[in-house]
């Protein structure tokens, strides 16, 4: 069984607080095709990744409420770089490449997965890595396994259920249920788990509050 990084877990109870977070200001800084050609400097970044067309770009607009701060489109794997976003000047979001892109060749997957796994498994700055999982599918092995392989390397992760806004209360609760579930197959504890929709602003509060804790708990 893995159990989740305890550090993380101290920190649940405050993520439900409403967010003092106001996003002043979000630029884009620079985008890497290796963890080593990321920023310098020692200020904590957010991560997020998950499956192609996963709306992780949306989640990002949505999150700083930048229409156009991330690419979005009707094409899968659009994000093929590492691309560092600069928050108030206090820290960065990043935007990592969508894995299990099958339409894009083997070869690529590849360099994708090997892009994807040093910068998350090197990159010393990382300090929460959001996870994002459509919330209307059942639990993904591409997912799982995924998750599993932070747990087992000791990376800090949380679960963003996308698009919730697609289901009544009463399949999405069935469905987080059901994930809860097959994760506890595996995982001692839960990691933070978030529900999101880039449509109607879900989850914008809690997931920035959750930024904001961990940034006064560095800075303690």
């Amino acid at each position: 069984m893995i159990t989740y990084n305890l550090l993380q877990l101290n920190l649940l109870p405050l993520h439900k607080h409403k967010s003092h977070m106001i996003i002043k200001n979000a630029s884009f800084i620079k985008s890497s095709s290796n963890y080593k050609q990321c920023p310098e400097g020692n200020l904590p970044e957010y991560a997020f990744i998950g499956r192609s067309n996963v709306g992780k770009s949306s989640l990002i607009n949505m999150l700083t409420q930048r229409n156009k701060l991330a690419l979005t489109g009707n094409t899968p794997g659009k994000t093929i770089l590492i691309n560092h976003f600069l928050i108030n000047n206090d820290w960065y979001l990043v935007d990592l490449p969508g894995y299990g892109f099958a339409q894009r060749g083997k070869k690529q997957r590849e360099a994708f997965r090997e892009l994807i796994t040093s910068y998350v498994l090197k990159r010393e700055q990382l300090t929460n890595l959001f996870v994002l999982v459509d919330s209307r599918i059942p639990p993904q092995a591409i997912d799982l396994e995924f998750m599993e392989e932070m747990g087992e390397n000791g990376v800090p992760f949380s679960i963003v259920f996308t698009k919730v806004d697609k289901l009544s209360n009463l399949k999405l609760n069935e469905h987080i249920t059901t994930y809860k579930q097959k994760l506890l197959e595996v995982w001692e504890e839960l990691p933070p788990i978030f529900l999101a929709s880039s449509v109607k602003g879900t989850g914008r509060d809690e997931i920035l509050s959750y930024i904001e804790t961990i940034n006064k708990h560095i800075a303690s």
